[in-house]
């Protein structure tokens, strides 16, 4: 299952935490048909004096990286990065420019989870979608 890190300032992300959740997680599951319940998410506050950011963006400059096991075409992970986009901000309210999004791709193979290798395991979900 894809692991989501949300890195952001502790101030404003952390009062956003469980609808980001939700919003982000919808996202998954109709972009990439995940179930729901296979979230794996890790919120990430950070101190303002430790997060640097390009100049323009403002306190709710939010960084969310998926990592996943490659397989899903094109389209569907720019599904994934367009909802994320458009869910985010109408829903919690950051805009496009306080939003980066990192999908990182790896093999089956290179992934380990309940005690088996990522390429030997059956999900109950489609990687290549």
């Amino acid at each position: 299952m894809p692991q989501v890190k949300i890195y952001g300032i502790n101030d404003s992300l952390n009062p956003i935490k469980k609808s980001l959740s939700e919003v982000v997680h919808s996202c998954m599951m109709d972009a990439l048909g995940m179930p729901k319940d296979k979230r794996a998410q890790r919120f990430f506050p950070i101190e303002k004096d430790n997060f640097f950011m390009p100049d323009g963006r403002s306190d709710a400059y939010t960084i969310i990286e998926i990592i996943m096991i490659e397989g899903r075409t094109v389209e569907s992970k720019k599904k994934l990065i367009a909802l994320l986009f458009e869910r985010i901000e109408s829903q919690i309210g950051i805009k496009v420019m306080d939003l980066e999004i990192c999908l990182i791709e790896s093999p089956a193979s290179n992934w380990g989870f309940r005690g088996i290798h990522g390429d030997e395991v059956k999900l109950n979900y489609k990687i290549n979608v």
